[in-house]
Protein backbone atom coordinates (compact mmCIF):
# COMPACT_ATOMS: atom_id res chain seq x y z
CA UNK A 1 0.00 0.00 0.00
CA UNK A 2 -0.35 1.99 -2.16
CA UNK A 3 -0.84 -0.12 -4.84
CA UNK A 4 -1.31 0.62 -9.09
CA UNK A 5 -4.88 2.75 -8.98
CA UNK A 6 -2.77 4.66 -5.21
CA UNK A 7 -0.16 5.66 -7.16
CA UNK A 8 -1.88 6.17 -10.65
CA UNK A 9 -4.13 8.62 -9.09
CA UNK A 10 -1.40 10.47 -7.34
CA UNK A 11 0.84 10.55 -10.60
CA UNK A 12 -2.38 12.11 -12.57
CA UNK A 13 -2.90 14.33 -9.76
CA UNK A 14 0.85 15.53 -10.09
CA UNK A 15 0.54 15.46 -13.54
CA UNK A 16 -2.69 17.38 -14.20
CA UNK A 17 -4.15 17.97 -10.47
CA UNK A 18 -7.15 16.85 -9.21
CA UNK A 19 -7.37 15.71 -5.42
CA UNK A 20 -7.28 18.82 -4.37
CA UNK A 21 -3.56 18.92 -5.62
CA UNK A 22 -1.61 21.41 -7.54
CA UNK A 23 0.29 20.24 -10.34
CA UNK A 24 3.87 20.28 -11.20
CA UNK A 25 4.44 19.81 -14.72
CA UNK A 26 6.42 22.74 -15.89
CA UNK A 27 7.36 23.89 -12.88
CA UNK A 28 11.30 24.69 -12.36
CA UNK A 29 13.06 23.41 -9.41
CA UNK A 30 14.79 25.86 -7.38
CA UNK A 31 15.91 24.03 -4.53
CA UNK A 32 15.42 21.20 -2.45
CA UNK A 33 15.55 19.62 0.85
CA UNK A 34 16.39 16.28 2.05
CA UNK A 35 15.52 15.45 6.08
CA UNK A 36 16.38 11.91 5.86
CA UNK A 37 19.69 10.33 3.68
CA UNK A 38 18.21 6.87 3.90
CA UNK A 39 14.91 8.32 2.03
CA UNK A 40 17.87 8.56 -0.91
CA UNK A 41 18.98 5.61 -3.19
CA UNK A 42 20.77 7.29 -5.50
CA UNK A 43 23.04 9.12 -6.49
CA UNK A 44 25.04 11.01 -3.06
CA UNK A 45 22.92 13.77 -1.34
CA UNK A 46 25.05 16.29 -2.78
CA UNK A 47 25.22 15.50 -6.22
CA UNK A 48 20.75 14.62 -5.89
CA UNK A 49 20.75 18.11 -4.51
CA UNK A 50 23.25 19.47 -7.03
CA UNK A 51 21.71 17.75 -10.22
CA UNK A 52 17.86 18.85 -9.43
CA UNK A 53 18.58 22.79 -9.47
CA UNK A 54 17.23 24.10 -12.34
CA UNK A 55 15.58 20.70 -13.81
CA UNK A 56 12.03 21.40 -15.45
CA UNK A 57 9.52 18.76 -14.88
CA UNK A 58 8.09 17.60 -18.29
CA UNK A 59 5.91 14.97 -17.15
CA UNK A 60 4.41 13.00 -14.06
CA UNK A 61 3.80 9.16 -14.90
CA UNK A 62 3.19 6.07 -13.35
CA UNK A 63 5.60 2.18 -13.63
CA UNK A 64 4.16 -0.50 -11.29
CA UNK A 65 4.34 1.18 -8.36
CA UNK A 66 6.98 3.53 -9.10
CA UNK A 67 5.83 7.48 -9.49
CA UNK A 68 8.11 8.54 -12.98
CA UNK A 69 8.82 12.37 -13.09
CA UNK A 70 10.75 13.12 -16.21
CA UNK A 71 12.83 16.04 -16.15
CA UNK A 72 14.38 17.64 -19.04
CA UNK A 73 17.39 15.77 -17.74
CA UNK A 74 17.21 13.48 -15.66
CA UNK A 75 14.53 10.74 -14.09
CA UNK A 76 13.21 11.10 -10.42
CA UNK A 77 11.65 7.97 -9.45
CA UNK A 78 9.72 7.56 -6.62
CA UNK A 79 8.44 4.67 -4.68
CA UNK A 80 6.05 5.16 -1.89
CA UNK A 81 6.02 1.83 0.09
CA UNK A 82 4.44 1.12 2.88
CA UNK A 83 3.60 4.45 4.12
CA UNK A 84 4.98 7.36 1.80
CA UNK A 85 2.84 9.89 0.16
CA UNK A 86 3.34 13.31 -1.83
CA UNK A 87 1.52 16.75 -1.75
CA UNK A 88 2.28 20.01 -3.13
CA UNK A 89 1.72 23.48 -1.24
CA UNK A 90 2.43 26.73 -2.07
CA UNK A 91 5.54 28.10 -0.05
CA UNK A 92 4.38 30.90 2.07
CA UNK A 93 1.48 28.24 3.60
CA UNK A 94 3.96 25.28 3.34
CA UNK A 95 5.16 23.84 7.13
CA UNK A 96 7.58 21.24 6.71
CA UNK A 97 6.13 18.20 8.19
CA UNK A 98 7.39 15.37 11.19
CA UNK A 99 7.51 13.13 8.78
CA UNK A 100 8.36 15.13 5.70
CA UNK A 101 11.73 13.25 4.62
CA UNK A 102 12.63 15.20 1.42
CA UNK A 103 11.08 19.22 -0.18
CA UNK A 104 11.61 20.16 -3.68
CA UNK A 105 11.42 24.07 -3.94
CA UNK A 106 9.95 24.86 -7.29
CA UNK A 107 10.74 28.98 -8.96
CA UNK A 108 6.81 29.29 -8.72
CA UNK A 109 6.95 29.41 -5.12
CA UNK A 110 5.32 25.92 -4.38
CA UNK A 111 7.25 23.23 -3.15
CA UNK A 112 6.68 18.86 -3.73
CA UNK A 113 6.89 17.28 -0.05
CA UNK A 114 7.29 13.10 0.24
CA UNK A 115 6.17 12.75 3.53
CA UNK A 116 7.27 9.04 4.97
CA UNK A 117 6.16 7.81 8.61
CA UNK A 118 7.96 4.53 8.18
CA UNK A 119 10.73 5.48 6.35
CA UNK A 120 10.65 2.48 4.17
CA UNK A 121 10.32 5.13 0.54
CA UNK A 122 12.79 5.49 -1.85
CA UNK A 123 14.06 8.02 -4.34
CA UNK A 124 16.45 7.84 -7.19
CA UNK A 125 17.79 10.13 -9.81
CA UNK A 126 18.67 8.84 -12.60
CA UNK A 127 19.55 9.17 -16.39
CA UNK A 128 18.06 6.47 -17.63
CA UNK A 129 15.13 4.75 -15.57
CA UNK A 130 15.28 1.46 -17.43
CA UNK A 131 17.82 0.31 -14.81
CA UNK A 132 15.57 0.69 -12.73
CA UNK A 133 12.19 0.28 -13.77
CA UNK A 134 13.78 -2.90 -16.12
CA UNK A 135 13.24 -6.04 -14.49
CA UNK A 136 9.63 -5.00 -13.82
CA UNK A 137 6.85 -7.40 -15.41
CA UNK A 138 4.32 -6.16 -17.51
CA UNK A 139 1.48 -3.40 -16.66
CA UNK A 140 -1.92 -5.42 -16.46
CA UNK A 141 -3.42 -2.82 -18.01
CA UNK A 142 -1.25 -2.33 -21.10
CA UNK A 143 -3.33 -4.08 -24.03
CA UNK A 144 -0.26 -5.75 -25.12
CA UNK A 145 -0.38 -8.44 -22.74
CA UNK A 146 -2.89 -10.53 -24.08
CA UNK A 147 -4.48 -13.42 -22.46
CA UNK A 148 -2.60 -15.73 -24.59
CA UNK A 149 0.93 -14.25 -23.12
CA UNK A 150 -0.66 -14.41 -19.58
CA UNK A 151 -1.60 -17.86 -20.07
CA UNK A 152 2.05 -18.50 -20.84
CA UNK A 153 3.62 -16.38 -18.37
CA UNK A 154 1.18 -18.12 -15.74
CA UNK A 155 1.71 -21.78 -17.20
CA UNK A 156 5.80 -21.07 -17.12
CA UNK A 157 5.59 -20.61 -13.41
CA UNK A 158 5.21 -23.38 -11.22
CA UNK A 159 3.86 -21.01 -7.73
CA UNK A 160 0.87 -20.51 -5.78
CA UNK A 161 -1.48 -17.35 -7.59
CA UNK A 162 -1.18 -15.19 -4.84
CA UNK A 163 2.40 -14.62 -4.19
CA UNK A 164 3.19 -14.73 -8.18
CA UNK A 165 0.39 -12.47 -8.70
CA UNK A 166 2.34 -10.13 -6.41
CA UNK A 167 5.38 -10.70 -7.49
CA UNK A 168 6.97 -7.39 -9.60
CA UNK A 169 8.82 -8.84 -11.84
CA UNK A 170 5.32 -11.16 -13.28
CA UNK A 171 3.57 -8.58 -13.38
CA UNK A 172 4.00 -4.67 -12.06
CA UNK A 173 1.60 -3.10 -9.80
CA UNK A 174 -0.89 -5.16 -7.47
CA UNK A 175 -0.38 -5.56 -3.90
CA UNK A 176 -2.59 -7.25 -1.36
CA UNK A 177 -5.83 -5.60 -2.14
CA UNK A 178 -6.24 -5.68 -5.45
CA UNK A 179 -5.06 -9.11 -5.86
CA UNK A 180 -7.49 -10.44 -3.14
CA UNK A 181 -10.18 -8.80 -4.81
CA UNK A 182 -9.68 -10.15 -8.31
CA UNK A 183 -9.08 -13.63 -7.64
CA UNK A 184 -12.50 -14.01 -5.67
CA UNK A 185 -14.27 -12.50 -8.72
CA UNK A 186 -12.35 -14.68 -10.72
CA UNK A 187 -13.42 -17.74 -8.45
CA UNK A 188 -9.65 -18.71 -7.65
CA UNK A 189 -7.80 -19.57 -4.48
CA UNK A 190 -5.05 -17.96 -3.33
CA UNK A 191 -2.51 -21.25 -3.30
CA UNK A 192 -3.86 -22.29 -6.91
CA UNK A 193 -1.34 -23.33 -8.90
CA UNK A 194 -0.44 -21.23 -11.57
CA UNK A 195 0.76 -23.64 -14.00
CA UNK A 196 -2.86 -25.55 -13.75
CA UNK A 197 -4.75 -22.51 -15.11
CA UNK A 198 -6.52 -23.45 -18.15
CA UNK A 199 -6.30 -20.51 -21.25
CA UNK A 200 -9.88 -20.05 -20.37
CA UNK A 201 -9.64 -19.49 -16.59
CA UNK A 202 -6.20 -17.28 -16.94
CA UNK A 203 -7.97 -15.42 -19.57
CA UNK A 204 -10.52 -14.36 -17.38
CA UNK A 205 -7.97 -13.72 -14.51
CA UNK A 206 -6.81 -11.18 -16.60
CA UNK A 207 -9.98 -9.72 -17.45
CA UNK A 208 -11.23 -9.30 -13.81
CA UNK A 209 -7.42 -7.87 -12.80
CA UNK A 210 -8.11 -4.84 -15.33
CA UNK A 211 -11.75 -4.51 -14.37
CA UNK A 212 -10.51 -4.37 -10.64
CA UNK A 213 -7.68 -1.83 -10.69
CA UNK A 214 -9.79 0.30 -13.65
CA UNK A 215 -12.59 0.51 -10.80
CA UNK A 216 -9.95 1.53 -8.04
CA UNK A 217 -8.62 3.91 -10.62
CA UNK A 218 -12.10 5.17 -10.86
CA UNK A 219 -12.41 5.39 -7.30
CA UNK A 220 -9.19 7.20 -6.55
CA UNK A 221 -7.92 3.73 -5.00
CA UNK A 222 -8.86 3.02 -1.49
CA UNK A 223 -8.03 4.42 1.66
CA UNK A 224 -8.09 2.36 4.79
CA UNK A 225 -5.67 3.95 7.22
CA UNK A 226 -3.84 7.24 7.43
CA UNK A 227 -1.36 6.49 4.64
CA UNK A 228 -3.00 7.50 1.57
CA UNK A 229 -6.05 10.39 2.05
CA UNK A 230 -8.97 10.67 -0.47
CA UNK A 231 -10.11 7.46 -2.33
CA UNK A 232 -13.42 5.56 -2.23
CA UNK A 233 -12.89 2.14 -3.14
CA UNK A 234 -12.77 0.75 0.44
CA UNK A 235 -16.19 1.04 0.29
CA UNK A 236 -16.40 -1.84 -2.40
CA UNK A 237 -14.51 -4.33 -1.02
CA UNK A 238 -15.49 -7.72 -1.51
CA UNK A 239 -12.77 -10.02 0.68
CA UNK A 240 -10.21 -7.75 1.33
CA UNK A 241 -10.47 -7.04 5.35
CA UNK A 242 -13.53 -8.38 5.14
CA UNK A 243 -12.64 -11.69 7.63
CA UNK A 244 -15.71 -13.22 9.34
CA UNK A 245 -18.23 -11.02 7.24
CA UNK A 246 -20.34 -12.35 4.68
CA UNK A 247 -18.95 -13.00 1.02
CA UNK A 248 -21.23 -10.95 -1.34
CA UNK A 249 -21.91 -13.69 -3.82
CA UNK A 250 -22.80 -16.69 -1.29
CA UNK A 251 -22.78 -15.52 2.33
CA UNK A 252 -19.72 -17.60 3.62
CA UNK A 253 -17.90 -15.59 6.30
CA UNK A 254 -14.61 -14.46 4.24
CA UNK A 255 -11.64 -15.82 5.35
CA UNK A 256 -8.10 -15.06 6.50
CA UNK A 257 -5.07 -17.13 5.53
CA UNK A 258 -1.49 -16.21 5.75
CA UNK A 259 0.58 -16.68 1.74
CA UNK A 260 4.31 -16.10 1.91
CA UNK A 261 3.80 -14.14 4.81
CA UNK A 262 0.97 -11.94 3.25
CA UNK A 263 -2.76 -11.78 4.49
CA UNK A 264 -4.72 -13.40 1.78
CA UNK A 265 -8.44 -12.82 2.15
CA UNK A 266 -10.78 -15.04 0.20
CA UNK A 267 -14.27 -17.00 0.06
CA UNK A 268 -13.88 -20.76 0.81
CA UNK A 269 -17.20 -21.81 -0.94
CA UNK A 270 -16.51 -18.87 -4.04
CA UNK A 271 -12.78 -19.74 -4.39
CA UNK A 272 -12.18 -23.59 -3.38
CA UNK A 273 -9.24 -24.91 -4.14
CA UNK A 274 -8.82 -27.53 -6.98
CA UNK A 275 -6.58 -29.11 -8.76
Amino acid sequence: MPELPEVETIARSLQSGGRGQVPISGKVISSAKLTWPRTLAEPGKNTFLKRLLGQRVEEVSRRGKFIVIRMDKDYLLIHLRMSGDLRVEVEAEAQLQPHDRLAIHFTDGYRLFFNDTRKFGRVWLVSDPQRILGGLGPEPLDGALTAEDFHIRLASRKRQLKPLLLDQTFMAGLGNIYTDEALHIAGLHPLRRSDLLSSDKASKLLGVIREVLLEGIRNNGASIDWVYRGGDFQNHFRVYQRTGKPCPACGTPIQRILVGQRSSHFCPVCQELTD
